[in-house]
């Protein structure tokens, strides 16, 4: 069932303006608009035109500055009375959005808890929740991964199981902001079926979008330019016809002479085998290619085919689990051992076996030669800006490689010039829009003057005239014979840009003699200016791609507060070990709850081998400072008795035991139960007015966003070794100075993170101190107190091991 609203109208605004600058600019200027109930609205646009502000005026997401608002029946902002926050409450229970970023929209780790965050918020019951979690997923497809982990999906998958946590919510209304700008043609189909089901629904949907075939089902399309509406009307089903149909091969444009069939390869990639950590299959699977000096190719490929891991592998940001990767002439990488041998291995099984050494990567001087032939445009342009101004961000690049300051500065000014942004030379780049900011990080890879420019996907989501601009760059740089290899989407971009398309991974409708047949004539010379290849790189799995996840066994399925209240005591305890029987005794029960918990005892220690060590580092310093029993050595003032060995061994191992059990019980808890569980513990402070419900979902968030944060300062770190930066090839001094430049973006990227979280909690109806159900209901069973009488029978066996 669907909510509606009271009347026909699901929107009204009315003079609506709204500014980013307290007025001296309008991202709105005077915006009328109504909406009508079951409607299917297309908001399109140039970038800054104001769509996406429109959206969250819709959404009930922000307020405007100005004018009134009326959503679902609701007056939730009013010119002379502002901002009406119970009205904005109610309005928001009917209204579901989904951003253009999935990966910011969940809040767990689990796909059907993070599915039901929405109805738990709205107070749902929970038989209720439940069949609304069956009927969202498997209106998404997504049935099967339920209890999958959804933060290491790609991001097709991530944005249906956003769509089915809105569609949980049974809104009235759905608004969505460009939810197919990252996704590739399949997962663009798989999206819109679901909007298309929607309004089979009654559901009124707002979509923001720059792509034409996408508003061919819409009701109306309203176009923005400068913060107002232009134009409005049916859509123009030719226009939408071809801007569909454009995504079909067709010759490429001209883009000047076809480079020899026989000249020397710049790109050489022969055999690469690469596998994430922790999963099973090969992302990129015996693959081999080569790409001419100075051509222009399409990388395309499923969400997931392993184009933008190939990307890294020939940047050096990655090293592949075998093969050989050769880039302007520079050693990326080099395989070991016959080759015949290592394919038969690697095919056989035998990958993480230990029987297959793993290439010799590029030394340091090599990787200095790499940086001045190779430049590499992110997919997240604002992952790699780390500088004060745009200038300064330009001007990173050629300063490592040693030019002069007026040569830095006419590299700068060619690279700005060359994409019509030398107006934002003096701006902020953490303040551009999100199209500036591409621009922006493109320029900064051009002022090197590579030979080889590598852009992951520049143009997703650009409008039509800067997205066209890109394909002139790409025009103009083949002319001066620069190789471009750029990850796409889209083969009407390849044609407009002239490339030859090489296509990553199996299609579905491929046989396996044609497949083969492709992969052996991938590298294959031939006369045809325009080629389209298949290259078998590896199956559906990349970067964010779905990971193999370890089931946690018996401990998973404890009730969360006795799984944490037990574990927190046998952390303290461990802190309380003297000897070396209760050592033995303590790694004895963590070494039993590893093998129930079915973890990877490798992997545990991998998650927490920085802290271990640090351990060792503290231990060691204990061998000096702790005195007793025999001397075994001694160095002037320092001296190593029997006795500093023992303490630096003991509180070492009992350390680690800590660490160790603290990493027991977050791999096998999700942040969803570590939520229920503290607010659960924490509700008796309630009466003393302590907001626990929010403390833990505070640090079931902070949980969740770890990993994320992390991999943002992994991608200033590559973005700044891809530039040349002193953070990978420098001297220890120089690299601990880079490493600081990191703090800037990385503290830039935690507020739009914390920003786009908190859009998320809203559009998902999350309220402090309001009322909300559970779907994962807590209660004690005979496996928890098993559990606990383990515990109590541990701790009074160290008690009887304490010596007197």
């Amino acid at each position: 069932m669907t909510v509606q609203p009271t009347d026909d109208v699901a929107v009204a605004l009315r003079s609506v303006r709204f500014s980013y600058d307290n007025g001296a600019t309008w991202a709105l200027d005077g915006v009328d608009l109504t909406v009508r109930a079951g409607e299917r609205v297309c908001i399109v646009g140039p970038n800054g035109s104001g769509k996406s502000t429109l959206s969250r005026i819709v959404a009930g997401l922000a307020a405007p500055d100005a004018g009134t608002v009326t959503v679902l029946g609701e007056r939730v902002f009013d010119g002379d009375a502002g901002p009406d926050p119970d009205a904005y409450r109610r309005a928001r229970h009917g209204i579901g959005a989904v951003f253009q970023n999935p990966e910011d929209q969940l809040v767990t780790t689990v796909v059907e808890d993070d599915v039901a965050f929405g109805p738990e918020n709205l107070g749902i019951a929970h038989a209720d929740i439940g069949r609304r979690i069956a009927e969202a997923l498997q209106a998404v497809d997504m049935t099967d991964s339920r209890a999958a982990d959804p933060t290491v999906m790609s991001g097709g998958q991530q944005q249906r199981i956003a769509i089915a946590g809105t569609m949980a919510m049974h809104p009235a209304m759905v608004v969505f902001d460009e939810p197919t700008a990252m996704l590739d043609g399949a997962a663009r189909a798989e999206v819109m079926a679901v909007l298309d089901s929607l309004q089979a629904r009654g559901v009124t949907i707002v979509h923001i979008t720059h792509h034409a075939d996408e508003t061919l089902r819409a009701d109306r399309v309203i176009r923005m330019e400068s913060g107002r509406i232009v134009s409005e009307g049916r859509p123009r089903r030719d226009d939408a016809a071809r801007a569909a149909s454009a995504d079909q091969p067709h010759p490429p444009a001209d883009g000047g002479d076809e480079p020899q069939p026989d000249s020397e390869p710049i790109i050489a990639v022969e055999h690469v085998f690469f596998t994430y950590p922790g999963q099973t299959s090969p992302v990129i699977d015996d693959l081999s290619l080569n790409i001419a000096r100075g051509e222009t190719v399409a990388l395309m490929g499923h969400n997931g085919a392993g184009k933008t891991t190939l990307a890294r592998l020939l940047c050096a940001l990655e090293r592949p689990d075998d093969g050989s990767i050769t880039v302007a002439g520079v050693p990326v990488a080099l395989a070991r051992g016959n080759r015949s041998d290592t394919v038969r291995e690697r095919r056989s099984g035998a990958a993480g076996t230990g029987h297959v050494r793993k290439p010799r990567m590029a030394s340091r001087t090599q990787r200095r030669a790499l940086r001045r032939h190779v430049g590499y445009v992110m997919q997240h342009p604002e992952r790699q800006l780390f500088a004060d101004t745009v200038a300064q961000d330009v001007a990173y690049g050629p300063r490592n490689q040693g030019l002069p300051e007026a040569a830095v500065r006419e590299h700068v000014e060619w690279a700005l010039q060359l994409l019509r942004i030398g107006h934002l030379a003096d701006r902020s780049p953490f303040a551009l829009s999100g199209g500036q900011q591409r621009l922006a990080a493109i320029a900064g890879v051009l002022a090197c003057r590579p030979d080889v420019l590598i852009m992951d996907e520049p143009t997703a989501g650009l409008d039509a005239r800067a997205s066209a601009r890109i394909h002139d760059l790409v025009r103009t740089l083949r002319a001066q014979g620069v190789t471009v290899l750029v990850i796409t989407h889209s083969a009407a971009e390849a044609a407009a840009m002239g490339a030859r398309i090489i296509t990553m991974g199996q299609p579905p409708h491929t046989r396996p003699d044609q497949a083969d047949a492709s992969h052996r004539n991938a590298d294959a010379s031939r006369s045809d200016r325009h080629r389209h290849d298949i290259v078998d790189g590896g199956d559906a799995d990349d970067a964010d791609g779905a990971e193999d996840t370890e089931g946690s066994g018996p401990l998973g399925t404890l009730d969360p507060r006795v799984k944490m209240v037990t574990f927190l005591v046998l952390m303290f305890t461990a802190f309380a070990i003297s000897n070396a029987w209760q050592l033995g005794l303590a790694a004895a029960l963590t070494a039993g709850i590893i093998a129930v918990g079915r973890l990877n005892p490798l992997r545990l220690l991998a998650a927490v081998r920085l802290i271990l060590g640090m351990l060792v580092v503290v231990g060691l310093l204990n061998l000096f400072f702790a005195r007793g029993g025999d001397v075994l050595a001694a160095w002037g003032p320092l001296t190593i008795t029997t006795g500093g060995v023992q303490t630096a061994a003991l509180y070492t191992l009992r350390f680690a035991l800590v660490i160790v059990l603290g990493a027991v019980m977050m791999e096998t808890t999700t942040p969803t139960a570590l939520t229920d569980a503290i607010g659960s513990l924490l509700s008796p402070l309630r009466r003393f007015g302590v907001h626990t419900q929010e403390i833990a979902l505070v640090l079931s968030l902070a949980l969740r966003f770890l990993p994320t944060l992390a991999r943002e300062a992994r991608a200033v770190i590559d973005a700044q070794s891809a530039r040349g930066g002193d953070i990978e090839t420098g001297s220890p001094a120089k690299r601990l100075r880079a490493l600081t430049a990191i703090v800037v973006p990385v503290f830039a990227g935690t507020l739009r993170h914390a920003d786009n979280l908190a859009l998320a909690l809203d559009a998902r109806c999350y309220e402090e101190g309001a009322h909300r159900t559970h779907w994962r209901r807590m209660r004690v069973r005979r496996r928890d107190l098993l559990f606990i009488t383990v515990a109590v029978l541990y701790l009074l066996a160290l008690m009887a091991l304490q010596m007197p």
